[in-house]
């Protein structure tokens, strides 16, 4: 039976949430310590354990069929690989940034300048596309020490808290672009594996959806129904149940989590009550 084939960072946080990304959508993973390969207990599925900046190549070559990576890996090495789901966790920018007590102010500044990164194809994409000529120097790690020890004028790197800036008395003065974990595929991939896939993504767009969303129940009088249901979206329409109060009812809908707090502010100015917010787990469309 084939068995689709997905790289996973071999540690860290992406490793982590991918994992969890996976539980979430039902695939369960014996994969002990230190381990290269794991297989699925309920799925055709492998999850190979490597390198990020290595799972870019493995997919061109078709050795994975898909991987879970961020998007900043992708620019930077992936080539000829299509995105499948972009999967909301993850985040982090790509940025440029300078020590506190520099000259530099704006990029422009950096003209004739040393950039210390570990990102040098997304470096010198963005300087040619804003026409600025700097001179590059190819890190691996510890990228933030640099200006610290007089190797570059400043440096580009991923910031996620921007924690790290902080210590090493760093500033930010350019974003080049914004990044999260997004599943992707190999162009060798099989049309066995991409039916297997095909389900995959299935599963992530109903758990992913479920994340962006809350379900939300609420009571209120039959005279302000018509009021309430023009705030709240619902993916068609509200669901409206009688209560056994004469002139009530209960009204179930789906709020998106971005504009909860609003539409609960509009929906109580309405005259609703006894307002119940539950997670959704997964949301099938």
């Amino acid at each position: 039976m084939s068995k689709l084939k997905l790289a996973v960072q071999k540690s860290g946080r992406l490793n982590e949430d991918s994992l969890s990304l996976l539980k979430a959508i039902g695939i369960s993973i014996d994969n002990g310590k230190d381990q290269l390969k794991a297989s699925a207990r309920n799925f055709p599925l492998e999850v190979f354990f490597l390198r990020n900046g290595d799972i870019p190549q493995y997919l061109r070559d078709g050795v994975v069929d898909v991987a879970i990576i961020g998007e900043n890996v992708l620019v930077e090495k992936g080539n000829s690989i299509s995105v499948v789901e972009k999967l909301g966790f993850s985040k982090c920018r790509v940025s440029i940034a300078v020590p506190k007590g520099s000259s530099a102010k704006c990029l422009q500044d950096l003209e004739g300048k040393r950039i210390a990164t570990s990102y040098p194809n997304t470096v010198e994409k963005f300087l040619k596309q804003v026409n600025i000529s700097a001179n590059l120097h190819m890190i691996n790690g510890s990228v933030e020490i640099a200006p610290n020890i007089g190797l570059a004028d400043a440096i580009c790197d991923i910031v996620s808290s921007g924690s790290t800036l902080f210590k090493n008395n760093l500033k930010e003065i350019e974003v080049l672009l914004k990044s999260e974990a997004v599943l992707v595929k190999s162009p060798k991939i099989s049309k066995e594996n991409q039916a297997i896939l095909n389900k995959v993504q299935f599963r992530l767009q109903s758990v992913l959806s479920g994340r962006e969303n809350k379900y939300v129940l609420l009571n209120a009088p039959n005279t302000k129904i018509d009021n309430i249901i023009k705030i709240l979206p619902g993916i068609k329409s509200p669901t409206i149940l009688p209560l056994a109060e004469s002139g009530w009812s209960s009204l179930h809908s789906v709020i998106n989590k971005n504009d909860f707090w609003e539409i609960i502010d509009e929906l109580k100015l309405a005259g609703a009550e006894g307002i119940l917010v539950c997670p959704i787990e997964n949301m099938i469309q």
